[in-house]
């Protein structure tokens, strides 16, 4: 009985440490298995895997590569039976893009070394059998000649140059040549109306007419040099078809491709998925305005939230008076925060959008209403108003955060700097606000990652499914708070249930959701290494 511990010996709690545990366990299981989700559908988008050729037992022939595997609706649990589902591409003949196989009519399946992947411009991607060349010379080559792959992809890149300055030269050069006579023509009904001299606009007008009719001419003539080739291909069931090389983007054999290559694909792929523009409704190709958009929309945001949160909890924490006043503040600023994102949207819509945007084109942009058909600059929806809602957003946030990071700045620190004969003023500029300024970054850290991924309130006020400008480039002045833009989340909303063709919008909704999570974590990681080196810099204070 010496030996046995008594009862005040005995650890407590030890199944609460159990139970408190296994919650981080799953808790961490569920971060884990979402983002495992997302990272194999995201990036199995960009590989290139082998394409087989499948024949049924009803004699039907298809070449796809295979999207999932599930069990049958409506199988029995004890004998369930399986479908695989295929990409077979060729839209515009298929009548889709994806089709059902059941696994017990599928009578073959071999892989056809001869298969030929194509990616287009439009209708999807194609799994064909190649038959011959044709190029814009009318030289035929045919697909058993050693050389004829390399030929293919000479001349999809050959196209693929060509549309990249068709693009510098519709969308930069006659841009800008429409831009500035859209502006002249605005000064000439002003100079009208006031019955001022308007020759010298009507000359300039005359030149910029001509300078538009000889890049038209340029881009027809650009046009033409790719218009003649293209490519014979047979379909699974032996169906000739002639595609034009001009619609290709890129061409691949999926069969004979070795690992290295595969690999090279799948960084191409990637590359375009980061840096070009979307095609077939954002189904297909890169997402660069949307991640640009996004970026810009999301450090203006922070720019915007930041002085307005510290200057709020710097009043609030040193200068307001503690009463029933101070107190409703408080309860408001809390309450504030668990307010649904779509009402900050109808707010900025009703307030932003019409009330404050309506004056500036009234005060500043007078002569846009009543020249150019009455269309707003400001007083539609935009990048600047879409800031300025997330900012009202995420403002309780950070002077919560802000609010608590001065708070924790050690009371000596305080006194010490008032006993050396500084004002109070003095005292939160030098003192307070840098050693609390850790703090007030992980308020701003938590204000980018709500804000980068709202959705409901940016369809309000100024997000859209497809921007042709982005809101910076090198027209004055350079940063246009006016124009809509692209944004990841919106593009994933659109994809996931806006999109005609669902099976070919799933995987890159993965895709895009990866993309955003990487974005705010590249956000956040950079605001949390300024906040580790302040936090270093200023050892003395307590966080």
């Amino acid at each position: 009985m010496a030996n046995q511990p008594s009862d005040s010996a005995t650890p407590k709690g030890e199944p609460w440490v159990w139970f408190t545990s296994l919650g981080l366990i799953v808790g961490l299981a569920m971060v884990v298995g979402l983002l495992g989700l997302v990272l194999v559908n995201g990036f199995s988008v960009f590989w290139a895997p082998a394409v087989p050729t499948i024949k049924l037992a009803d004699g039907a022939t298809h070449i796809g590569q295979l999207a999932q595997r599930r069990i049958r609706p409506g199988s029995l649990a004890t004998e369930p039976r399986y479908e695989r589902q295929y990409q077979v591409g060729l839209r515009e003949v298929n009548g889709g893009s994806y089709i059902w196989v059941d696994e017990k009519k599928i009578a073959q399946e071999s892989v056809d070394p001869a298969v030929l992947g194509l990616e287009r411009m439009e209708n999807g991607p194609a799994f064909v059998v190649p038959v011959a060349l044709i190029d814009a010379k009318g030289v035929r080559l045919e697909a058993s000649a050693a050389s004829f792959f390399s030929a293919v992809q000479a001349e999809v890149g050959h196209a693929g140059e060509i549309r990249e300055q068709l693009t510098d030269i519709n969308r930069r050069q006659i841009g800008e040549v429409n831009a500035e006579m859209e502006t002249l023509r605005i000064a000439q009904r002003r100079a009208e109306d006031r019955r001022e001299p308007t020759q010298a606009i009507v000359d300039r007008l005359a030149k910029l007419d001509t300078r538009f009719a000889e890049l038209k001419a340029e881009a027809d003539e650009v046009t033409a040099t790719i218009s003649a080739a293209k490519l014979e291909v047979h379909d699974a069931s032996g169906r000739a078809l002639t595609l034009p090389v001009a619609s290709l983007v890129r061409a691949w054999e999926p069969n004979r491709m070795t690992f290295s290559q595969r690999v090279g694909l799948f960084f191409g792929r990637l590359r375009e998925f980061l840096m070009d523009e979307p095609r077939e409704a954002n189904t297909e190709g890169g997402l660069m305005p949307a991640i640009f958009g996004t970026l810009v929309m999301t450090v203006f945001m922070s720019l915007l939230v930041t002085p307005f949160g510290v200057i709020a909890a710097i009043y609030l924490r040193e200068y307001a008076k503690d009463g029933p006043v101070l107190r409703a503040v408080r309860i408001c600023v809390n309450n504030l925060a668990g307010v649904p994102s779509i009402v900050f949207g109808v707010f900025g819509l009703g307030f932003f959008v019409y009330v404050l945007g309506g004056s500036l084109d009234r005060l500043f942009f007078a002569d846009q209403l009543k020249y150019n058909n009455n269309t707003p600059v400001f007083g539609t929806g935009g990048l600047l108003w879409c800031s300025l809602t997330l900012a009202l957003m995420t403002l309780p946030v950070v002077i919560v955060a802000t609010e608590e990071a001065l708070s924790a700045v050690p009371r000596g620190m305080r006194e010490a700097s008032l006993a050396a004969g500084a004002s109070k003023w003095q005292t939160i500029r030098d003192i307070l606000l840098p050693a609390s300024a850790p703090g007030i970054l992980t308020g701003v850290i938590l204000a980018m990652a709500r804000g980068a991924g709202e959705v409901a309130p940016l369809m309000l006020v100024g997000v859209v499914k497809l921007a042709p400008t982005l809101p910076v480039d090198g027209l004055a002045p350079f940063l246009h708070l006016d124009r809509k833009f692209m944004h990841l989340g919106f593009h994933i909303f659109d994809l996931g249930f806006q999109s005609p063709d669902s099976d070919a919008a799933r995987p890159m909704v993965f895709a895009t959701t990866l993309l955003l999570i990487v974005l705010v974590v590249c956000l956040n990681l950079g605001a949390i290494t300024l906040r580790n080196r302040l936090r270093a810099r200023f050892k003395g204070a307590s966080f």
